[in-house]
């Protein structure tokens, strides 16, 4: 029985375990603390399938990897860029950043995903730390603050039975179905909850003032701060009552608390102020450093370890990337047609490049119009390193197969250097022994050099030995701008809504634009549509038609469509959030006809 590790985008990381014998069958490995058991539908049933690419091509002819390697070697100069996905988490992906040094081409910085929100985590705490899944079992209460566990990370739910759960979201999800307490609260307004239960804590003398004294200086500056935000008309901006915010203080005070913080509080331009406000609410409450609290985001995976795929050089921005100022993209697995903000300037970009090459699994919108495909391997069919973003585990990911088409990343680096003449790479075990070399053993699994198992206990910062720093600043949109809120009251008052928030989870059968995938939109059956209704959605970034799926979980201001359908990102923005240089695919109201 061989023990290897899940290598999707997905922050539970499962452990595995097969039986060479019996591939592709494949169970869970019992004695991993994350996987419980089970695995998910994605790595039991749909990633067997979706149709791989098998053969190379240039400019849609197939040829053999090697003449395709070739055309790659002749296409790389110093104006190329990297453009890497998420496909697959394992380490070794990085490699590729050793062949972009060596050629001095340019790699991107931020991220699709979690950059506002980390941001903000470290303006307040100085490190993210991962808040081990052990301290949500020791828990009384649990506060899942926009995350929808029982899609992003199911296996979590045996960590918070029997607790008391709190949900925060604009969509009533499973998990908000089974919640003590339900806040369905207005989009891009947890910023304003987070401060205004902040200050109604040191209002009412309820702070953990022993925490507050070891572990901080400025919280008297923190409760100012607090008071610039006006409580009824914030109150009505997020769509909550006096009596609501009174009962969730009853359920957090005095407690073992923990927050389970999602991806869809930080979708916008404020995304790190959110995350550093609510930060700044549990340092209130005193919940960092003790046994059975914190706030868990995405933590920092490669925090502790020597990267040695780790390079400086020339970095443009992700999320909005100019494709059209480069010779040549090299697209390693990802799809930026369709994940990336604003997808009709991201399709004339990647046009206007002399060549794109794609290098991944699968055939989607980016490989449509690539010049060159190179067909990858999955992590079943090479070796890698498996981190996660969630827990401390440290997997080694075992080759169980050999396939007689596709190339690994180190592979690709490997030929690479030798057709360009770069010099010399370690070996591919050289490497994975780097990573594996950094981690402390504990009863037959690799642990992260970052691990603690209370978090903060000692402080903040890299070394445990700083303060924890209380949000000051916010650009405050809805308190300044007075005409937009004078607008939202006259519409109030005639119950005309025109425009619609929208918010983009994922969803369980997919992975980001990886397996099953749709375009439909869900609306709340009060805005008049039918169910199989075509409607054009439409912003200031571009259009696109869904089809109509009503739903009573909804707000009336707020429309979903999930982050892996078909043409959400024509809708998108492409921005970037005030800190931490990420997508912002929640900050814009659409309208429908």
């Amino acid at each position: 029985m061989i023990k290897t590790a899940c290598g999707l985008d997905c922050p539970d990381a499962c452990g595995i375990e097969i039986d060479r014998n019996s591939f592709p069958k494949i169970k869970a490995d019992r004695k991993h603390p994350m996987s419980n058991g089970a695995l998910c539908s994605l790595i039991n049933r749909y990633i067997w399938q979706e149709e791989r690419i098998k053969k190379a091509k240039i400019n849609g002819k197939e040829v053999s990897l090697d003449e395709a390697l070739e055309e790659v070697s002749l296409s790389l100069n110093s104006n190329s860029l990297l453009w890497r996905g998420s496909g697959n988490f394992g380490v070794m992906q990085e490699i590729t950043n050793l062949l972009f040094k060596e050629i001095n081409g340019t790699t991107t910085k931020g991220s699709l995903c979690d950059g506002a929100g980390d941001a903000g985590i470290i303006a307040g705490r100085g490190v993210n730390r991962i808040l081990p899944p052990e301290q949500i079992k020791k828990s009384e209460v649990v506060v899942v603050w926009g995350k929808n566990i029982t899609v992003t990370a199911s296996h979590l739910m045996p960590y918070i039975e029997g607790k008391k759960i709190i949900v925060i979201d604009p969509i009533k999800t499973d998990i908000a179905k089974r919640a003590n307490l339900f806040l369905q609260i207005a989009p891009k307004s947890d910023f304003y909850l987070a401060t205004i239960l902040a200050r109604f804590i040191l209002m009412g003398d309820h702070e953990d003032r022993e925490f507050l004294d070891k572990f901080t200086s400025d919280y008297d500056d923190f409760y100012d701060f607090t008071r610039g935000f006006r409580i009824k008309a914030i109150l009505e901006y997020i769509g909550v009552d006096l009596s609501i915010m009174g009962e969730l203080l009853d359920y957090i005070l005095n407690k073992k608390v923990v927050f389970l913080v999602g991806n869809g509080v930080q979708k916008y331009s404020i995304g790190n102020y959110v995350l550093h406000a609510i930060d700044s609410l549990a340092s209130t409450l005193g919940l960092f450093g003790k046994e059975g609290c914190g706030v868990a985001f995405i933590g920092n995976s490669k925090l502790g370890f020597n990267n040695p795929f780790e390079i400086g050089g020339k970095k443009v921005q992700k999320a909005i990337t100019n494709f059209s100022d480069f010779d040549t993209i090299l697209i390693q697995g990802g799809n930026p047609v369709a994940s990336m903000p604003n997808s009709s300037r991201v399709i004339e970009e990647l046009k206007k490049s002399k060549k794109v090459i794609y290098f991944g699994l699968y055939e989607n919108e980016t490989s449509d119009i690539a010049d060159i495909i190179i067909p990858a391997k999955n992590f079943f069919e090479k070796d890698d390193v498996r981190l996660s973003y969630a827990h401390h585990i440290v997997a080694p990911m075992k080759k169980i197969i050999d396939i007689d088409f596709g190339i690994s990343e180190y592979e690709f680096v490997f030929t690479l250097f030798k057709k360009l003449n770069l010099g010399n790479l370690k070996s591919e075990n050289e490497y994975i022994d780097i990573w594996l070399n950094q981690c402390q053993e504990e009863n037959g699994y690799y642990i992260s050099p970052a691990y603690q198992n209370i978090p903060y206990s000692n402080g903040f910062g890299k070394n445990g030995d700083d303060e924890f720093e209380f949000i000051d600043d916010f650009e405050d949109e809805f308190e300044n701008n007075k005409r937009l809120t004078r607008a939202r009251k006259k519409r109030k008052e005639k119950k005309i809504i025109d425009e619609y928030w929208l918010v983009t989870p994922k969803t369980n059968n997919s992975l980001n634009s990886q397996f099953k995938r749709d375009n439909k939109i869900t609306l709340h059956p009060s805005l008049g549509f039918n169910n199989g209704d075509r409607v054009l959605a439409y912003s200031k970034w571009g259009e696109y038609e869904f089809i109509v799926k009503n739903c009573q979980d909804m707000r009336k201001d707020t429309v979903l469509i999930y982050n892996n359908s078909f043409g959400v990102n024509f809708l998108t923005p492409p921005i970037i959030s005030d800190e931490g240089n990420s997508a912002c695919y929640q900050e814009v109201k659409i309208k429908l006809k």
